[in-house]
Formats: structure tokens, C-alpha cells, sequence
């Protein structure tokens, strides 16, 4: 390296100790993303018959799947859909991340992604997420959900809770009287959606946007219903509201009239307060 006055000194090049430093950081880094990716990689489990249906190369004929996302939506289908004896837990699926943990009083299962079927029917499937699914595990949970079910003839209604706070609009009045259903399709999607479309520029997130992109890819007819609540955690309201949902449905889901809805109302742990 020359100086200024004309000196030419022999030392090391500060640019190449510093890359020899970031191979070694990146191979530690590589190693590090490597565990965390199988810590964090979504595990299917099924019971006996379904896993012999999968394993000798068959899908499951389903004709309709519901998927419920967020605590309303999850106590609703409890409450109307599979809290009778016509349906069957056929398996679930676990995951980890930072925020999802169980919480005290639950079951692994009920903490995780359960899947139900009719026993009438058994094309039709149920899908409980009531867990928390991280932004790197979307696509991996969608992936592989559907790589199970075969695609054919497969119509798929997403219940998904949101907060009106989220919820854009010019009019405030219209946002006032939540709680309130807004819905979006896939071009597969044939029939019309028991309420108004979604306003621009509100957009659907988490797992009901990661299915709806699936669907929209492979063709699938898919409707997405947004529940927009101004009550954090269970609220019977709002749990009322996906009832409008299942008009569609025909005589494919009768839904139950004697469930006790209360008993499916919990406290919700706060996880942080303005004044903690």
C-alpha cells in the first residue's frame, strides 16, 4: 500500500480479511438457518385410513373444505358444525414458531391446525386453525395441506377474523355498525358471496390470503369470508355473523341449533397493555 508521501508498506488488505470473515459467518449462518428451518417446518399427522389413502398415492376426494381462522371463527364452527356426533377428527397439523405456545387449559391438538370429517360424508372436510402461523410457514402450511386433497370438483370457504380497526373506508358510519362480513373470490368461484365484496384498498393477510393465492393459481373456486369485529377475543356476536356464510352450503352442512355458544367464550390473554 503506498502513503501519501510514496512509502510502500506491506501489510494485508482490510477488504480481503473482512470476506474471509463473512465466508466464515455465512457457513455459520447457513448452519444456523438450516436447524431453524426443520424446527419450524409444518408436520401433518392423519389417522390410520387417511394415511393409507395418502401413501399408496391417492388424494382425499373432497368436495367441500372450510377452514376457519381466528378465534370467532374457530369457536363458531366448535359451536355450529362439529360439536355433534357426525363428525370425525381425522388429523392435525403442529407447528412452531415464537408465538405459538399452547395455552393453559388447551389440548395440543386444540392449540394446533385440527382437521375434521363428516361421517355421512366424509368429502366434506373442516379445518380448525387455532394457532398461530408464521409469515415464512404460510406457504408450506398451504402447500402441503392441499397436496393432500384432490383438486377436482374442490370448493373451499375461508372464515377469517379481522379487527374493524383494520378496516379502510371514506364512510365512518359504515364501519360503525361491526361486526360485519366483507368477502373475496377466485375467478373459479362461481355463484355470488352472501355479502359486499372487499373495498379497495383493504386486503386479506395471514393463511386466508395464502389460500386464496393457492386456490387462485390452481384453479379452485374459493370465497374467503372477513369477519371485521371492533371485540377482542370470542364474542358471541360475532361468532353469529359466519351463520350467513353457510346459506350457501345448501343441505351439505346443517348447522347445530342447541350448541351452548358461551361455553366456547374464554378469556383471552392480554399480550401487552398500554399502562403494563
Amino acid at each position: 500500500m503506498a502513503t501519501f508521501f510514496g512509502e510502500v508498506l506491506s501489510v494485508y488488505s482490510r477488504a480481503v480479511e473482512e470476506d474471509e470473515e463473512d465466508l466464515d459467518e455465512n457457513e455459520e449462518d447457513r448452519e444456523i438457518r438450516r436447524e431453524l428451518e426443520e424446527k419450524r417446518e409444518v408436520c401433518l399427522q392423519w389417522n390410520t385410513e387417511v394415511s393409507e389413502c395418502l401413501s399408496s398415492g391417492n388424494k382425499l376426494q373432497c368436495s367441500e373444505f372450510i377452514l376457519a381462522v381466528g378465534h370467532n371463527a374457530t369457536r363458531f364452527v366448535s359451536k355450529y358444525v362439529v360439536s355433534s356426533d357426525n363428525w370425525d377428527t381425522v388429523g392435525h397439523a403442529s407447528l412452531w414458531n415464537e408465538r405459538n405456545q399452547v395455552i393453559a387449559g388447551q389440548s395440543r391438538e386444540e392449540s394446533a391446525c385440527v382437521f375434521y370429517r363428516q361421517k355421512d360424508n366424509p368429502s366434506v372436510l373442516v379445518c380448525q386453525v387455532n394457532c398461530y402461523i408464521a409469515e415464512d410457514q404460510l406457504f408450506q402450511w398451504t402447500e402441503k395441506v392441499f397436496a393432500c386433497i384432490q383438486p377436482r370438483g374442490l370448493s373451499v370457504t375461508v372464515l377469517s377474523d379481522s379487527s374493524v380497526a383494520d378496516y379502510q373506508t371514506s364512510d365512518y358510519l359504515s364501519s360503525s355498525s361491526a361486526p360485519f362480513l366483507r368477502s373475496l373470490h377466485t375467478s373459479a368461484f362461481i355463484g355470488q358471496p352472501v355479502c359486499p365484496s372487499l373495498e379497495q384498498p383493504n386486503i386479506v393477510t395471514g393463511l386466508s390470503a395464502a389460500v386464496l393465492n393457492h386456490c387462485q393459481v390452481h384453479h379452485i373456486s374459493t370465497v374467503v369470508y372477513q369477519c371485521y369485529s371492533d371485540v377482542i377475543g370470542p364474542d358471541s356476536v360475532t361468532m353469529e355473523t359466519y351463520k350467513s356464510a353457510f346459506t350457501k352450503l345448501g343441505e351439505t352442512i346443517k348447522l347445530s341449533p342447541n350448541a351452548d355458544v358461551y361455553k366456547f367464550i374464554t378469556t383471552t390473554d392480554i399480550q401487552s397493555n398500554l399502562y403494563i
